[in-house]
Formats: C-alpha cells, sequence, structure tokens
C-alpha cells in the first residue's frame, strides 16, 4: 500500500471536500478531447464547471500507460486523423451519425455537469456520447471512455492508500434473479447503473448485461487475476489469468469468439469498448441510455 500522511492536525472535512472534489475532476479531465481540442488548447472552464485539471497520484498517467505506449505517439492508422473512434470489431467509425453529431454539438454536458461523483461515474459508464471519441487521435481503436473509467478507478484505489500492484480485475456476470438486475437486461442507462449490484462507484470499469468488470484491491471471493506490478498494457495476459471467466464459452460459438479475441488485445481501453460493442451486437442487447 502506499504510505499515507498522519491525519494529526488535519481538519477532515477539508480532507473529505477535497478527495470528493478529485474524484468529481477526474470525470471532466479530458473535456478537451471531448471538445476535439489539444491538450495545449485545453479551457480552465466548460459549461460554468472547471475541466481539465491534472488528475493527482499519477493515476491519470497510468491509466494511459494500460492503452498506449510510452513515448511519443505515432500514427498507427493511416488517412486517420479524427477524434471519433475506430471500431475493432467492424473496422469502421464505431459510431452512428447522430452520436457523432450529438458529441459534435456538445452532447456530453451531461458527462461533466453533476458535481456528485456517483453520478458523473454512472454517466461515464452507460454513456452512447462518450463511446463516439478514442483515448488518441494516434490510436483512434482505444477509447476515451473506458480511459476514464479507468483513471477513475486507479485514482479511487490510490485515493484508499493502494498502490497498482494491489489491484485485481473482478469479472462477474448478473445476477438474473434478482428484479433490478433483470432490468438492466432491457434498460443500461445511469440511473439503473445507480442501483445495480454490479456496479460499485469508481470500481466498475465496464457494466454490461452479460458481463461486469471492476478494477479493485479488495476481490473477494470473486473470480479476479490481478493487474501486476506496473501499468502496462497487459489485458489479454490478465484476462487469460482468470480463474473463472463469467461468459459461457461453452454455450455458444460468439462466447468462443469474445473470449480468443480478448486473449489477444493488450490495450485495455481497446478491450474494454471491444467487449462493450460485441455484447451489445451479440450479447442480450440492453437498451443503453445517453448518459444522463
Amino acid at each position: 500500500m502506499v504510505d499515507q500522511p498522519s491525519a494529526v492536525g488535519v481538519d477532515t472535512r477539508r480532507v473529505d471536500a477535497t478527495e470528493a472534489a478529485s474524484m468529481v475532476a477526474v470525470y471532466r479531465h479530458d473535456v478537451h478531447k471531448l471538445r476535439a481540442k489539444p491538450h495545449a488548447a485545453a479551457a480552465e472552464e466548460y459549461a460554468g464547471v472547471t475541466v481539465n485539471e491534472t488528475v493527482p497520484l499519477h493515476a491519470d498517467r497510468d491509466a494511459a500507460l494500460l492503452s498506449r505506449p510510452e513515448g511519443e505517439p505515432e500514427q498507427t492508422v493511416a488517412n486517420h486523423r479524427s477524434p471519433y473512434r475506430l471500431s475493432l470489431l467492424t473496422g469502421e467509425t464505431a459510431v452512428e451519425t447522430d452520436r457523432i453529431q450529438a458529441a459534435a454539438s456538445g452532447g456530453y454536458r451531461e458527462l461533466i455537469a453533476p458535481a456528485d461523483p456517483k453520478r458523473l461515474h454512472a454517466r461515464w459508464l452507460t454513456s452512447q456520447v462518450a463511446g463516439a471519441y478514442s483515448e488518441a487521435v494516434h490510436y483512434p481503436y482505444s477509447s476515451l471512455q473506458y480511459h476514464t473509467l479507468l483513471t477513475a478507478a486507479l485514482l479511487d484505489a490510490y485515493r484508499a492508500g493502494y498502490a497498482f500492484e494491489d489491484l485485481w480485475l473482478v469479472a462477474t456476470g448478473p445476477d438474473l434473479d434478482d428484479t433490478v438486475n433483470k432490468d438492466m437486461v432491457t434498460t443500461r442507462d445511469s440511473e439503473a447503473a445507480l442501483t445495480a449490484d454490479e456496479v460499485e462507484p469508481h470500481r466498475t470499469v465496464l457494466w454490461t448485461p452479460d458481463l461486469a468488470l471492476q478494477v479493485t484491491a479488495t476481490p473477494g471471493d470473486r473470480p479476479a487475476a490481478r493487474l501486476g506490478d506496473v501499468p502496462a498494457r497487459s489485458f489479454a495476459d490478465v484476462w487469460s489469468r482468470l480463474p473463472a471467466h463469467p461468459i459461457d464459452t461453452d454455450g455458444g460459438r460468439c462466447w468462443r469468439l469474445l473470449d480468443a479475441q480478448l486473449r489477444r488485445i493488450r490495450s485495455w481501453s481497446t478491450a474494454l469498448v471491444f467487449i462493450d460493442e460485441f455484447i451489445e451486437l451479440h450479447g442480450s442487447g440492453a437498451r443503453r441510455g445517453d448518459g444522463a
């Protein structure tokens, strides 16, 4: 665990307020990408709230290392310099025209406006608009949506005193005997996410009808695999180390195909958005909300 400073003489109300503010700021730290602006042109405020702040405890840096190579970026897809994500599943721009239009016209305001960090997490977790963008123009198969969720999960763990080496990937499927989870199969929006058993604020980095993934230091008795000693593009390795998989690879060819692909994809944000798209096309087909 990360060494924690002594709390002697500290105003705990001020500390709590600071910590709450950091978990709000983490969901607003890449608004310049939502606006298709480079980091150098990042504004300090948008829609009346402070945005594009530096994420503390190196959580943003570590999350980036989970999905992108370190060092100067290189163009990986010729003739694609758009902020909009390419789909690894189809090879095409991964968003419908109306979603691109909503994003381009500021349809991401719902992703930054709430001051409640749990509600921000729920909106990022279920947003269609956030899924329009890549994590970086040079790596168009990556996902800004899942980079942001990974950054929040790391920051939440670091603030609690854990180091990266303490973290696990937890994989679970929905409990369809539960009424809330039955509702989730047909409605996947932020309000449902706020009440779903599979969703833990900030820790859940993927929520679909067929699979939920968490990054946590407290896996309990759930199927889990360590992330590793240091942040790296290691999703395939971690997925392969899970002691049990919540997807039924014996029950259908599509699930075997998904499992096989996840044993190859190393970038975390790319893998997470691949799962999301795959299950939306071939899984239970939950209706997705717009982030609000």
